[in-house]
């Protein structure tokens, strides 16, 4: 089985290096009709007009969200895939503790039907669900705006309001802390209970937390990816009891055959 994989692993080598070698060789027949297929690499932190995004260590954005120009974020935040924060005509301020999910559009104004500059404000402890748009608003600590809601231009969310999944809150439109609104155009439902308080609290940390691991996952570097690569693979295609059965033993990491006679300390 691992010679199969060895020579699978070499043909792949083969066939890419034919290929990049049809490419510059077709390139070179076509003459000045060709044209070169650049390769666009993904900025995940991205300067705009001189304004550089400022993102603590512990802050874990995801490699395929997008940060773009005159935005902060506080400690222990997070920026999931897909995601995009872009301050280029204004700025974005983003608290501690606070997760911008999976395909969020947090972004600002500098024209609007009420010809008013906007910056976009998100404070400490708030959940942004899934695919949501944040647009030239504020957002005040601790509260949750739902999966694929959208917040216009002007408005404010207050502290520990809820915006249900799927509303539209109108521009300039204040919801009061403590309170929760949904549908669409959005209104005033009831007030926030005291569990949903708590578990408002409990998913910023949650957040926190899950954002660490995959913020230690996304910085391996190639060699600890192909090791990962190799152990999925190990586990894949061998019998659990064939160590046992041939009295091999394996180091846990690198599942290399140790000596014979080998004590872990």
């Amino acid at each position: 089985m691992a010679s199969t994989s060895a020579l699978t692993r070499n043909l792949g080598s083969m066939l890419r290096s034919l290929g990049a070698a049809l490419e510059s060789t077709g390139t070179a027949l076509q003459g000045s009709r060709a044209s070169a297929a650049a390769l666009n690499v993904h900025q995940t932190i991205m300067p705009y007009a001189k304004a550089h995004p400022k993102i603590p260590s512990e802050v874990f954005v995801a490699p395929n969200a997008s940060v773009i120009g005159d935005v902060e974020l506080g400690s222990n935040s997070s920026v999931w895939y897909g995601a995009v924060i872009r301050g280029d005509v204004n700025r974005v301020r983003i608290g501690r503790n606070t997760n911008i999910q999976d395909n969020v559009m947090v972004h600002v104004a500098k024209h609007n039907a009420s010809n008013t500059s906007r910056d976009t404000v998100i404070g400490d402890n708030v959940t942004v669900g899934h695919g949501a748009t944040l647009h030239a608003c504020t957002i005040e600590e601790n509260a949750v705006v739902g999966m694929g809601a959208v917040i216009m231009d002007g408005c404010t969310v207050g502290s520990t309001a809820i915006v249900g999944a799927g509303s539209l809150v109108v521009p300039n439109t204040v919801v009061k802390g403590g309170q929760v609104w949904a549908g669409r155009p959005a209104r005033y439902v009831r007030d926030v209970t005291a569990a949903e308080k708590e578990a408002i609290g409990q998913a910023a940390g949650d957040y926190a937390r899950l954002g660490a691991v995959h913020c230690e996952e996304n910085s391996k570097s190639f060699g600890e990816v192909e090791l990962d690569e190799a152990r999925r693979w190990d586990r894949r295609v061998r019998d659990p009891d064939y160590d046992v059965q041939n009295q091999v033993d394996r180091d846990p990491e690198t599942r290399a055959m140790r000596p014979t006679g080998y004590v872990v300390s």
